[in-house]
């Protein structure tokens, strides 16, 4: 089911970017759902919807599970077999995508130092004509990835338990373009008390 409000689903057009966020998990190192978890003040739904939005993304989706709750600026996609892992919500987020759009920029909650620079990185080297991409850190491929609409059968294949598009990656990396984000963003992400603390140390500083 896709609910929520989005001020700009109007303009979606053919050749457009979709942004997909992963939020569903229940955070259990965590002790609490990851997506309403706050960093800069913000929660990490809400700054991952912002991140996808202000990179070019149109529209933004963010599929949710364990957390059920409201999110501004995006249409929410309810994953009910979040507890079998991120594969599901890969599934979930690439069945609920608009005809409208040509692909899809993929990106996680737990990983608020992805910027918006790197996710308009990604939507270049697609309208240069990359229909597969990656954002890499240290020359390892990790998120935002971008998915070309020819591709989202494949990758909803091979999604499966905590897996997302990684497989895909692996298997057809002839097939899909690098662009290194290291000194724009940085993959970091939050599973444990610790990796919170160290992460909101890097946004709200000392």
């Amino acid at each position: 089911m896709v609910t929520g409000d989005t001020a700009d689903t109007g303009s979606e057009r053919a050749g457009t970017v979709a942004g997909l966020l992963l939020a569903a998990g229940s955070g259990s190192r965590l002790g609490r759902p990851k997506a309403l978890v706050e960093v800069g003040g913000q929660r990490l739904v809400d700054r991952g919807v912002r991140t996808l939005a202000e990179g070019g993304c149109v529209p933004v989706l963010v599929v949710l599970g364990a957390a059920d709750t409201s999110v501004h600026g995006a249409l929410t996609v309810l994953n009910p077999d979040w507890a079998s892992g991120m594969g599901s919500s890969v599934r979930a987020g690439i069945d609920a995508l608009p005809d409208t759009v040509d692909a899809v920029l993929v990106a996680l909650a737990d990983q608020p130092l992805v910027t918006a620079e790197a996710v308009r990185r990604l939507l270049h080297l697609h309208a240069q004509g990359a229909r597969a991409a990656v954002a890499t850190y240290g020359g390892n491929p990790r998120n935002p990835v971008l998915l070309g609409r020819e591709h989202w059968s494949t990758v909803h294949a091979m999604a499966v338990r905590d897996v997302g598009a990684r497989p895909f990656l692996r298997t057809y990396s002839h097939l899909v373009t690098t662009v290194a984000c290291d000194d724009i963003a940085s993959p970091e992400d939050i599973d444990t008390a610790e990796d919170l603390a160290r992460v909101r140390d890097l946004i709200d500083g000392p």
